[in-house]
């Protein structure tokens, strides 16, 4: 699918590339990390990486604004988006073609071709490693490239504590460095904290609820954003840090908006994309999120969690 992917590439004009809703560092990572190498390598075709605008992630790159007659004849490619409902940008079926390649299970395979890799850290590893295999051809890598694809990979492994960091993402990473960006600048924009999310975090970490079995949960409601001056997409960058938690097997992260209850599930072995699931969700074996509609319905979630918790 990788060579069938590339022949695309090569014989469309326009190429369109996007993304998922509510983006994260691989999100970004990948799709612009994917735009920079085409619009390199191929300067006379016109490249876009489109999407809802994120402020959060500005340090990375804004999305390219386009008109709905650029998808005419044009190649779309969705990056690191398991559910097709989850694309950000509905315009992506106006295209010509779509390809799909994505890290996460296979549960809704759309478009004309995919390429889905269970294995990979991260999207942007697979985007690295699409350049790779044909980066003798013609396909070239930039600094500002890399920049965003390592991004991505430091985001989806958490710093390269996650299981899913294998020989391969370090062999990658060690690659991308080489490349001319400041890592330093790269980290501090990604990590570094307002202090208005600071007296947040502090808040998480003096509320949170952990039971004997090591199944925690903590609650975000809206009053408690508004107190705080964060917006809900901001809470949510909070989850993992419940990680260091001695004892802690998995965890429930629950942030209250106007018409839902966002639902970020963590775990550090119990097995909790199969709760998402159940709620419309989805996302990997250990880390996955989806949505309720009450806080009675967020109790059935806590027992979820409760009961792999006291199973494992």
């Amino acid at each position: 699918m990788k060579e069938e992917i590339f022949e695309a590439v090569k014989s469309y004009d326009t190429i369109i590339i996007h993304r998922h809703v509510r983006p994260d560092p691989d999100a970004y990572g990948s799709q612009g990390g994917l735009a920079e190498i085409l619009k390199t390598s191929f300067p006379d075709k016109q490249i876009y990486a489109v999407g809802e605008h994120d402020p959060s992630l500005d340090y990375l790159r804004q999305p390219d604004v386009i008109a709905d007659e650029m998808y005419e004849g044009a190649l779309v490619i969705v990056c690191d988006t398991a559910n097709e409902e989850r694309i950000c940008d509905s315009r992506y079926h106006l295209g010509d073609k779509l390809i799909k390649i994505d890290h996460h299970p296979n549960e809704d395979p759309y478009g004309d071709i995919l390429w889905v890799d269970l294995n990979a850290s991260s999207t942007s590893e697979m985007i690295y490693e699409f350049y790779k295999i044909f980066g003798d051809e013609c396909l070239k890598m930039t600094d500002e490239a890399a920049r965003l694809i390592y991004a991505g990979i430091v985001g989806d492994t958490g710093r390269f504590l996650y299981p899913s960091a294998t020989e391969k993402t370090f062999e990658y990473a060690k690659e991308l460095i080489s490349y001319s960006f400041d890592r330093t600048l790269l980290y501090n924009e990604m990590y570094e904290l307002a202090p208005r999310m600071i007296k947040l975090q502090g808040y998480v970490l003096e509320n949170f609820k952990m039971n004997e079995d090591g199944a925690a949960v903590v609650s975000i409601h809206k009053g408690t954003l508004d107190e705080y001056g964060i917006l809900p997409s901001e809470a949510s960058q909070l989850v993992s840090s419940l990680g260091m938690v001695k004892g802690i097997k998995a965890w429930a992260f629950f942030i209250e908006e106007a018409d839902q209850i966002r639902v970020r599930l963590r775990s550090k072995g119990p097995v909790i994309n199969t709760i998402a699931m159940k709620y419309g969700g989805g996302g990997h074996p250990l880390a996955a999120g989806a949505s309720v509609y009450s806080w009675e319905e967020a109790k059935s979630v806590i027992e979820e969690i409760e009961a792999i918790c006291r199973q494992s």
